[in-house]
């Protein structure tokens, strides 16, 4: 099957393999395929920003013309050279579409799929995997290693370094989305801009703020019960400018996480232990354990289908997408309360 470990993709980041001109990326961390689709795309091309070496395709709109994908990944560039076709999967299935290519592959031109969490069975992905001159590439939930070497990657490039406590203070803020943990250290690279080295006061000062209007008092005021507290905090990190679609998959995780706890907790595990396996901060851990200990695995498995469905509606209908994610929250902090 072609695809790599979820440890083996900077790897293949690092040297594209020219004998898979048609690449997926998928996972359940949707910043980082948008920071790994983009990485491939920008590099299978001389320039980026030139429309006829770079061409960027809706995935809703290539479902409804099967054939219009393999015409484009088939066409001769203008001026000659190497092109990409870079797609993003809407909620349509674009297995058909790539059926002509799964074929006969394209020829001077690398087609990049950036897709969101997928199924073992989901038909994209199949259709990826079995197919010889195709590549699947999975990017799940960052660990405490990634997030420190994202954070000291990011700030090297702000020629900032890092103390350890610092570094290790600023990890257990950061959360699993690639997109949104980036946006935090830019914001500490910003703030701590000229000081040479990072310390923990800059952390302090940056994320003592953060924290007031930061995803996790949204989501723990949801799962706590606290419906006109969530709203509130919601309404301040949507008016920062956070995605509806990314702040529903930062519930959604948040929902899986505990719910691994509670079945752990169930098999006769204790809370302490459980929150200390989901790796929670040491300041929310209070908020988790009693949402442990309040929510019984099957309610947090319907509450699973509710975020996922929400989750789906953000990306299909996007102008009603804070809609569809205050209306799943507040349902949330209602039943957290029964």
């Amino acid at each position: 099957m072609a695809q790599r470990k979820a440890h083996e993709v900077e790897s293949f980041l690092g040297r594209p393999d020219g004998a898979f001109p048609l690449v997926l990326v998928y996972g359940p961390n949707g910043g980082l395929v948008a920071e790994r689709s983009s990485r491939l795309a920008k590099a299978a091309v001389e320039n980026p920003d030139d429309v006829f070496q770079l061409i960027r395709l809706d995935g809703d709109e290539i479902a409804s013309d099967t054939m219009r994908l393999a015409d484009e990944a088939n066409t001769l560039g203008l001026f000659g050279g190497r092109r990409c076709i870079w797609v993003r999967a809407g909620s349509r299935n674009l297995a058909p579409s790539l059926a002509p290519l799964l074929s006969v592959p394209p020829v001077d031109c690398l087609v990049v799929i950036q897709a969101g969490d997928l199924a073992n069975k989901n038909p994209l992905r199949t259709a990826i995997e079995s197919c010889r001159h195709g590549m699947a590439l999975p990017c799940y939930a960052d660990d405490p290693r990634d997030l420190a070497a994202l954070l000291e990657q990011t700030l090297r490039k702000a020629d900032l370094t890092i103390a350890r406590d610092a570094r290790d203070a600023m990890v257990g803020y950061l959360g699993a989305d690639r997109a949104l943990s980036l946006r935090e250290i830019e914001k500490l690279a910003l703030y701590a801009q000229g000081a040479g080295t990072v310390t923990l006061d800059h952390v302090d000062a940056v994320m003592a703020d953060a924290s007031a209007v930061a995803l996790d008092t949204v989501i723990d005021a949801a799962f706590g019960g606290h419906g006109q507290e969530m709203d509130a905090a919601l309404q301040r990190v949507l008016a920062e400018g956070d995605d509806a679609g990314m702040i529903a998959a930062a519930a959604l995780r948040h929902a899986c996480v505990l719910h691994k706890a509670r079945l752990a907790v169930d098999r006769g595990a204790s809370a302490d232990s459980a929150a200390q396996a989901a790796r929670v901060f040491f300041k929310r851990k209070q908020a988790f354990n009693r949402q442990l200990a309040s929510w019984p695995a099957a309610s947090l498995e319907g509450i699973i289908d509710l975020l996922r469905e929400a989750q789906g509606n953000t990306r299909k209908q996007a102008r009603l997408g804070e809609a569809h994610l205050s209306r799943a929250l507040l349902q949330i902090a209602s039943r957290a309360r029964r």
